[in-house]
């Protein structure tokens, strides 16, 4: 049984016999503070270091961060015990200092997980505090955190429906002890403590060890019935075989009754649980010598085990969700929804879409995907069967060996980030990957059938970088949809530890890791396959296009990315046509590439010589050049689609940074972009192993300058982390040159400036270069989700649909009224002025509260004199200014439809 509330000392008791060595200079430091070195400190503080056991070392380096930054820090008006707290954190952390857990540190300061998480980022108040170790370690946490809460959710609403009321200490035990024997389960099966849906098989095998191994008379009377009536009994060895018993340890016998019946009432695949039952919860079981035995596990042993992980991997005490402790609070409601658009037809009070949690939307996903695949084998179809006879070579041989050596190596790396007993469900994986596959692949097959009329499709289907991409992607979306592949780090791969093998996450790109593909490869296939593939949820498609962004800004520029072979060879031959001429900018982005063009590309030959007749011709000589001819070699289309591709991304990220920073200032958003693009088409070379928007925020920069506008490089960096999908590697972590990583501001001063030095100082001079046209941002074929009026929580703006009603929106105390139709009654009008004075007098208020704008802070990381002086303006006026304006705007639209609607019924009743 777990130990009630506990005191941070009775655990750190404990902590201090099994605490292991740290790993850095500390370890050979006493850890017992001294308190006579730190008679210079504050008495609290001194006493803090103390109740969490931290070493000298420790000690000194965290009162010294703290009095460095104490002005910084108290601006934060954050409660002094809290900031040590939190700045303990991030130095034990940054130096692997094994002194305390997390909630140990959470009962210190009387904070909650989220409260503590949001102070320690807060500390970074200069951009300088906080380094890329702490944060990841952060957003491990937080995905950790964000996990057990919704597991433990589903498991108070799941144990009221299997037992029976616990009136009594013996019921209360054995939910106790459930919970934390499933808290150790998944701490020793897996390495991903964050993989949810694992997680979620593994609580439901144990639910079934509980509920099969409890008194009939402590069961609700459903899985009192659900429980076989003839289990197996417990095989007992005889004495002759006593000697090799061990050898042949018999392995725990799952209810497949009771098993099926949680699987059911929570919405799970059984098939998929009796797997992690059998490979992983198995020799679990077995390792506590709980096989044996018919009984209810020993609480008292449990939960030793379970302290014993919990003090070595320092983190949060799960237990105490148990006793709704306040360090683990949360809102009481953590819903997402998986669709926001409303069903047809539907009256507006029945309109509202049931919440989903997190683990319902998972499991959701996961139906639908297995559904669309459940009659797909693991192997091709007849219809692709007969598209690979048809080609001139027979690739069906290449494609079974491809698959058999790289599903070895998918388990095998599955297996080393999930945990050592996972390598089955990597199979598991695969082989819903490999399904996926085919289908889509015969998908494009048959959609390039009917574009080119052709049916030997030998040169691609007998291109091994196509079928690796290919299945990458479908990979890809399997992982995806099992909640394993996700960009809470910004797409940032680097594992629990950097530098440690065996604790990557799955998170893209390691799926290109895995499969020894480049990302400029795995590019082309992604616009194909989601119009390959129709059933994909808009969740999927989004995290495709995700996949597609982070390749553009980063992944593609990595030193070995065949993109810069591309790219030097379309100036080595001096080719007359750019990657991507500044005309073509306002031209629409035609979606008219499949796969076959870009995988092929560019060994097409030129259409001056060949000169076809068809576009049937076009896929059939698309194999190689007329033998005797030397034609002139036609750029890219797989660089030029990506060019395109590139600079619409740019653009649309640099217009929201604008936006942010220079509303003031419209006028240079051109000029930016003018020099923005220039970079990115002439010195491609700074991209290398670089970040598209360390690029952008430098010319935003490099411009302000020349212009003098009064802009510094840490209000560039704070505006942009409020954009969606970045993270601090982007600004803390920019490559200078050979091995050496360093700031932003650095990267400006030692590279960027000096490599265009020249051009950032044409555009001071009375005759500035020809600004570049804005490329034209295509509409997205998905529908996207209604954007809210600046300054207001209740006015939200979309595009209308279609001619027809469009679809109510949620919640009901939401209103919809669309621009073209008739708003009915009078009154909706006087709803909205109310709305959006309720906003302005929000804004007003906030307003009034600003006061005079404090200086901001010199960059820490700058270097001394390499920065404008202290003294900037805040941006603080310009981004109110520039909501109230957005605000009297839409109000300005808004009635002057109703006044032009007014005048049309007068006209009509005349």
């Amino acid at each position: 049984m777990p130990p009630k509330r506990r005191s941070a000392g009775s655990i750190q008791s404990k902590e201090t016999k099994n605490k292991p060595e740290s790993s850095s200079s500390v370890g050979k430091t006493s850890t017992e503070l001294t308190a006579k070195k730190h008679k210079d400190k504050d008495a609290d503080f001194i006493a803090l270091c103390k109740r969490l056991h931290v070493s000298d070392v420790v000690c000194d380096r965290t009162w010294k961060m703290y009095k460095s930054r104490q002005q910084s820090l108290d601006e934060l008006q954050v409660d002094q015990k809290r900031l040590w707290g939190a700045a303990l954190f991030a130095i034990v952390t940054d130096m692997d200092a094994n002194s305390f857990t997390l909630t140990q540190v959470l009962k210190a300061v009387g904070m909650n997980v989220k409260q503590f998480v949001g102070l320690v980022r807060k500390l970074d108040i200069n951009l300088d505090t906080i380094s890329t170790k702490v944060n990841s370690t952060l957003t491990r946490l937080e995905n950790k955190y964000e996990v057990t809460l919704a597991l433990y959710q589903r498991f108070e609403k799941t144990c009221k429906s299997i037992f029976a009321v616990p009136t009594q200490t013996k019921e209360n035990e054995t939910i106790r002890a459930c919970w934390t024997m499933f808290l150790l389960a998944k701490g020793r099966t897996l390495q991903m403590e964050d993989d949810l849906v694992i997680s979620f098989q593994l609580l439901l095998c144990t639910l079934e060890l509980f509920t099969k191994r409890c008194s009939p008379d402590c069961l609700q009377p459903f899985y009192r019935s659900a429980i076989s009536k003839f289990q197996s009994p417990v095989t007992r060895t005889s004495r002759r075989n006593q000697v090799n018993s061990k050898a042949r340890v018999t392995e725990p016998v799952v209810d497949l009754l009771l098993l099926e019946t949680l699987c059911k009432e929570n919405e799970c695949n059984l098939d998929e649980v009796k797997h992690v039952y059998q490979t992983s919860f198995s020799a679990f079981v077995v390792s506590l010598d709980l096989h044996n035995t018919s009984g209810l596990p020993q609480a008292s042993s449990i939960n030793q085990h379970y302290e014993e992980h919990y003090l070595k991997c320092r983190d949060i005490d799960a237990r105490l969700f148990l006793d709704s402790d306040e360090t683990l609070l949360s809102p009481k409601v953590e819903h997402v929804q998986v669709e926001r658009t409303p069903k047809k037809n539907m009256l507006e009070e029945d309109a509202m879409v049931i919440p989903q949690t997190p683990i319902r939307a998972t499991m959701n996903s996961i139906q639908q995907l297995r559904g669309d695949l459940t009659a797909r084998g693991d192997q091709p179809s007849t219809n692709l069967a007969t598209y690979f006879k048809n080609c001139t070579v027979d690739p069906a041989q290449d494609i079974l060996k491809r698959l058999e050596t790289l599903g070895q190596k998918f388990s095998q790396r599955f297996a080393e980030a999930i945990g050592p007993q996972c390598i089955s469900l990597g199979k598991e994986r695969f082989n819903l990957g490999v399904k996926l596959y085919y289908k889509v692949m015969e998908a494009m097959l048959k959609s390039e059938e009917k574009r080119l009329s052709e049916q030997n499709f030998s040169k691609l289907l007998n291109n091994s970088t196509f079928h690796t991409s290919l299945l990458a992607c479908a990979l890809e979306v399997v992982m995806a949809t099992y909640g394993e592949s996700s960009f809470k780090t910004g797409g940032y791969n680097h594992g629990r530890n950097a530098g440690e093998p065996g604790t990557a996450d799955l998170c893209f790109p390691w799926i290109l890791d895995v499969l020894d593909l480049s990302a400029f490869d795995f590019y082309k296939v992604i616009e194909s396959f989601i119009k390959a593939d129709t059933t994909l949820i808009k969740d999927i498609v989004k995290h495709l296009e995700t996949c597609e962004n982070l390749i553009m800004e980063r992944i593609a520029w990595k030193t070995a990315s065949p993109l810069f072979d591309l790219l030097k060879q379309e100036y080595e031959l001096g080719s007359v046509e750019q990657t991507e001429t500044p005309a073509s900018f306002n031209q629409p982005l035609q979606h008219n590439h499949t796969a076959a063009d870009l995988y092929l590309s560019p060994v097409h030959p030129s259409l001056r010589i060949l000169a076809p007749k068809s576009p049937a011709k076009v896929g059939s000589q698309a194999a190689a050049a007329l033998p005797g001819q030397n034609p002139r070699q036609m750029k890219s289309n797989s660089l030029s689609l990506f060019y395109k591709k590139l600079y619409r991304l740019a653009y649309t990220r640099l217009k929201m940074l604008c936006s942010y920073l220079l509303s003031s200032h419209p006028e240079l958003e051109l000029i930016i972009w003018t020099l923005f693009q220039h970079t990115l088409q002439h010195n491609y070379e700074l991209m290398r192993d670089r970040h598209l928007d360390q690029m952008m925020m430098s010319s935003i920069y490099a411009i302000c300058r020349v212009k003098s506008v009064e802009l510094r490089f840490k209000t560039i960096v704070s505006s942009y982390k409020d954009m969606p999908n970045t993270s601090q590697e982007t600004f803390k972590h920019v490559l200078i040159g050979g091995d050496h990583y360093d700031s932003i501001i650095i990267f400006y001063n030692e590279v960027f400036m000096q490599e265009l030095k020249t051009n950032i100082l044409q555009y001071a001079s009375t005759r500035p270069p020809t600004l570049s046209p804005i490329p034209q941002i295509p509409r997205s074929p998905f529908p996207s989700s209604p954007l809210r009026v600046p300054g207001s929580n209740n006015v939200y703006v979309s595009p209308m649909k279609s001619s027809r009603s469009p679809c109510i929106m949620t919640p009901r105390s939401r209103m919809l009224v669309s621009i073209g139709e008739s708003f009915g009654t009078p009154n909706r009008f006087q709803k909205i002025n109310q709305m959006l004075n309720s906003g302005e007098r929000s804004l007003k208020r906030t307003s009034d509260h600003i006061g005079t704008p404090k200086h901001l802070k010199r960059l820490r990381f700058d270097v001394d004199g390499q920065d404008e002086a202290d003294g900037s303006k805040s941006d603080g006026d310009s981004r109110l200014i520039q909501r109230l304006n957005d605000l009297s705007s839409a109000r300005s639209r808004m009635q002057e439809q109703k006044m032009k609607e007014e005048v049309e019924s007068r006209k009509g009743q005349h």
